[in-house]
């Protein structure tokens, strides 16, 4: 258990160029030492969620998503139930969230809730630094996932 009642976990590549959009929102709430929330960043390997988000109230999993046609920046707030099956959305990961969840349930090791941040990206390739769109979602998507925060922390005082 991580002992935090919140996790956020940035999913992503600092060095894929907009792939880098979770680490980022997830530094920026790591900066504010929240009470309660553990802010981390994750590469989607499976087992790294399962070990940051065991027995927390909520997950917040920020990724970058691949949509066709796609909005650069555009944010989602949605679940990973609704992201299943959807053809016009993937998350930038082989493996990740769809993964870590069956994992998670067999092993007893998955929050209460979880809720995806996806952020559009205009591009994956190699390279460091958001593309300009998605670098000016950030904010947006640091306010989305706060949103998410205090509401689960707003309900357990």
């Amino acid at each position: 258990m991580t002992g935090a009642r919140v996790v956020v976990a940035g999913i992503g590549n600092d060095y894929r160029r907009d792939d880098g959009i979770g680490p980022a929102v997830a530094r920026a709430v790591e900066k504010l030492r929240l009470p309660g929330v553990l802010a981390t960043v994750c590469d989607g390997e499976p087992t790294g969620l399962l070990d940051a988000w065991a027995g927390a109230d909520l997950a917040v999993v920020v990724d970058a998503v691949l949509c066709e046609p796609a909005t650069p920046g555009r944010i989602w707030l949605t679940t990973v139930d609704a992201l299943r099956g959807v053809t016009t959305a993937a998350s930038s990961h082989a493996l990740g969230i769809p993964d870590a969840i069956p994992l998670g349930a067999v092993l007893g090791r998955l929050p209460r809730e979880i809720v995806v941040v996806a952020v559009e990206a205009q591009t994956l390739e190699l390279g460091a630094g958001l593309s300009e769109p998605v670098a000016a979602a950030v904010p947006e998507a640091i306010r989305v996932t706060l949103r998410e925060v205090e509401r689960v922390l707003a309900n357990s005082r």
